[in-house]
């Protein structure tokens, strides 16, 4: 969590953290809690297509997050049509109360990719709905610009495809992304691996970062989630600070060429 002030705000709702954090893949939910406690993180995504809470499926797991006190972004992963992530989010607002939904709609199963035309489809449905809708998509400026219009009022485009770990595929989308669309939240989701990673996105201007697989599946998940926390920071720091501007030609460092520092 940040503490210098710096907070930002989704759907009415401000944070300090810009880190959101998956709660899937954890080697046990001990190990869950410790890492998303680690991470700072004040929003946890929540699939319910994984533990059926409506059937008291996953009931530990379930009290273990509400332990936690965060809020939570159920999400729509593993739909993939309109319909089933449509009739899912209905279903994720009735068990968790909340108008809040991360919308995924699987356009292919090899590496994952959105939907594109499902994804602004159902997003329009679900606003008509009254929902608050998260959506993943790539990082194409025009979806993201059509997301916008049918009422998205954040946007979440892949760095590469989930649990890919690959890092920002194509910076100069995502930069077109923040460059076209400076009005809105812009979060990073998916393909994220390292924290080096993190920090680019907050440079590029991003204003937060939802990762799952980079922390879960780290060797050591509770000090990995840590070192997402300091990245976050450190990348929007960096952001905030302004970085100096890159140069074809070198420039000396020193304002004097040729001559000794002591005889200047």
């Amino acid at each position: 969590m940040s503490d210098n002030g710096d907070t930002w705000t989704l759907y009415g709702q401000t944070f300090s953290s810009r880190l959101l954090i998956g709660s899937a893949l954890y080697p046990s939910p001990k190990v869950m809690q410790d890492a998303i406690t680690a991470s700072g993180s004040e929003i946890v995504t929540v699939s319910l297509r994984r533990q059926s809470p409506e059937q008291q499926g996953g009931g530990g797991f379930w009290d273990q997050l509400r332990e936690l006190n965060l809020t939570l972004l159920p999400n729509t992963a593993g739909c993939h049509s309109v319909k089933e992530a449509v009739t899912l989010a209905q279903m994720s607002r009735e068990l968790f109360d909340t108008d809040w939904i991360k919308l995924e709609v699987v356009g292919d199963d090899y590496n994952l990719q959105p939907d594109p035309v499902g994804t602004i489809e159902a997003a329009e449905i679900l606003i008509n709905e009254g929902f608050k809708v998260f959506p993943y998509c790539t990082d194409d400026l025009v979806i993201c610009q059509r997301l916008r219009d049918v009422g998205c009022q954040v946007l979440m485009p892949w760095g590469s495809p989930i649990g890919t770990g690959r890092g920002l595929m194509n910076p100069y989308n995502l930069q077109a992304i923040r460059d076209r669309i400076p009005e809105l939240p812009l979060i990073v989701d998916a393909g994220i691996g390292k924290p080096s990673h993190a920090v680019q996105a907050l440079e590029l201007g991003y204003d937060g970062i939802l990762l799952n697989t980079a922390v879960a599946q780290a060797n050591h998940p509770i000090t990995m989630a840590g070192a997402f926390r300091d990245a976050v920071n450190a990348g929007r720091s960096a952001y905030l600070a302004g970085a100096m501007p890159e140069r074809q030609t070198a420039s000396p460092s020193t304002p004097t060429l040729g001559m000794p520092f002591w005889h200047q």
